[in-house]
């Protein structure tokens, strides 16, 4: 397999350390890596801006911003922004959040959305970053995100310089959608595919839901067709294996990799 597109999210070897995981993937020829702030903040961001650079390690995302019903939302996301343009990162993942506490008003939560990122998309600029709205399945709309398609998250990028807000297509949480691959094209057409993931859906759900990604090839997404369609839009970019799975968490770090890199091959590329 080429291993030029593929990238290790962060949270697929969940528990693997940082140094190691670095280690391991450069190890085996990964060159892209998908991190997450808390155990970058764990670690020390100074401390693993170098590590990655001396492993020539390219950071293709940083996770999260988001969570727009906080009070303090915009400053932490500034924060999150500068954090991905230390880390070298191209992409900041965004997950919009949820309804605030005791509120029905889904409309006012997602224009909400809209004004977070209009105040912050020339920031995000001034940094080199790209702010990715990530559609989440409907199931994590009351809680997580209340955005819920793809051609919602475009709608509301749509004001915004594409260069400052993409989208992130993730196969876990847009298989279900009817309109997935329209939108694959608008999003290319716009200049807005800002990052690719692949996890795959498995039934049942394990309870509480978040875990429930399933490893590439054991459910019913159809991944390869999804690559296809991203190709196709003229998405050239990483391709991040991002898998939440209490048993693949729960496998050492370098066999978790090496499984992943073997159903990528067959599923995926």
């Amino acid at each position: 397999m080429t291993l030029e597109r593929f990238s290790l999210n962060q949270w697929t070897t969940r528990y693997w350390p940082l140094p190691e995981l670095v280690d391991g993937c450069a190890s085996r020829g990964v060159r892209g890596i998908g991190l997450w702030r808390e155990p970058v903040a764990e670690y020390g961001l100074a401390r693993t801006v170098k590590i990655v650079r001396d492993a020539g390690i390219t950071v293709t995302s940083l996770c999260r911003g988001g969570f727009f019903q906080k009070e303090d939302a915009i400053a932490d996301n500034r924060r999150a922004i500068e954090e991905a343009a230390e880390l070298g990162a191209p992409v900041l993942l965004l997950v919009s959040g949820g309804l605030p506490d005791g509120s029905r008003d889904l409309d006012g939560a997602r224009e909400r959305v809209s004004e977070a990122l209009a105040e912050l998309a020339p920031y995000a600029g001034e940094h080199n970053v790209q702010l990715a709205i990530e559609p989440l399945h409907p199931m994590f709309c009351s809680d997580r995100c209340v955005v819920s398609t793809l051609a919602q998250a475009l709608d509301i990028a749509a004001p915004l310089p594409a260069h400052q807000v993409g989208v992130a297509i993730d196969t876990y949480h847009l298989w279900w959608d009817p309109d997935a691959y329209t939108g694959i094209a608008r999003a290319g057409a716009e200049g807005r595919l800002a990052i690719f993931q692949v996890a795959d859906w498995t039934t049942p759900l394990p309870a509480g839901a978040l875990t429930g990604r399933g490893m590439l090839g054991d459910g019913c997404v159809e991944l390869r067709r999804f690559r296809e369609a991203v190709d196709a839009a003229g998405y050239a970019g990483p391709i991040e294996v991002e898998i939440f799975n209490d048993a693949l968490w729960a496998m050492p770090g370098p066999g978790a990799l090496d499984l992943t890199l073997s159903r990528f091959a067959e599923h995926v590329e």
